[in-house]
């Protein structure tokens, strides 16, 4: 059926009516992207379309982390199906995020590390988080302060003071990504870990971690013992 428009096989072979009759568990990573990407180039299916992009970029991860001009070359693709597989890659963060909605109680360092993972690790540049709590370190909101470069990100305590006392926290846990990959901490990483700590200190709030996010794993400054130093 290679290379014949998907409206011709036979039902039981066509990714959305899988989908509908087996669930999403059932279906292939190519046959998961055709229904986002919905239809082909002429002369090629959206199943092909899929498979060419899982070859070209290696990964699920690597399709979804490509930036548009790259994917938007390949033929059958366009601005379009690119705002298409964004928006799923956007809602798919935000419904993992979903825990860390006000009034969430955290379950403990673990299942923060790996929501925050979720949600930074595949960032072309570099992002700052905070996730402000209140005095029973349960959620009030979850905000992305600053922007930068893969070189990194200008952190204004001020900004991150502000924010705090804006939505009246009493405790804060501090994220950011390395767009390397690589966790390991940056002395400018904890030079302005401890800037933030004196500046959240004078308004009686606590930092009660710092999270640098690379692509395997996340470091923790409160395991490394790090907040203190």
């Amino acid at each position: 059926m290679a290379n014949r428009p998907i409206n011709t096989w036979p039902p039981g072979e066509r990714p959305r009516d899988k989908l509908i009759d087996a669930g999403p568990g059932g279906l292939s990573d190519a046959e998961l992207l055709a229904v986002l990407l919905r239809s082909g180039a002429p002369g090629i299916s959206a199943v092909d379309l899929a498979r060419e992009l899982l070859v070209r970029f290696g990964s699920l991860r690597g399709v979804f982390a490509a930036d548009a001009p790259t994917v938007c070359e390949l033929q059958g693709l366009g601005t379009g199906k690119y705002a298409q597989l964004q928006a799923a890659l956007e809602l798919s963060r935000r419904c993992l995020a979903e825990p860390l909605k006000r009034g969430a109680s955290l379950d403990g360092p673990t299942a923060v590390m790996e929501l925050l993972r979720a949600r930074l690790r595949d960032r072309p540049y570099e992002v700052f988080c905070c996730l402000f709590l209140d005095n029973r370190h349960r959620v009030i909101r979850l905000e992305e302060l600053f922007r930068g470069t893969i070189d990194g990100a200008s952190v204004h305590p001020r900004e991150v003071v502000r924010q705090a006392l804006a939505c009246n926290a009493a405790a804060v846990i501090l994220a950011h990504n390395h767009p390397s990959g690589v966790a390991e901490p940056s002395q400018a990483d904890e030079l302005i870990t401890r800037r933030l700590r004196s500046a959240l200190a004078l308004v009686d709030i606590r930092i009660l971690d710092h999270l640098v996010i690379g692509d395997g794993r996340a470091v923790s400054f409160a395991e490394r013992g790090l907040l203190h130093g």
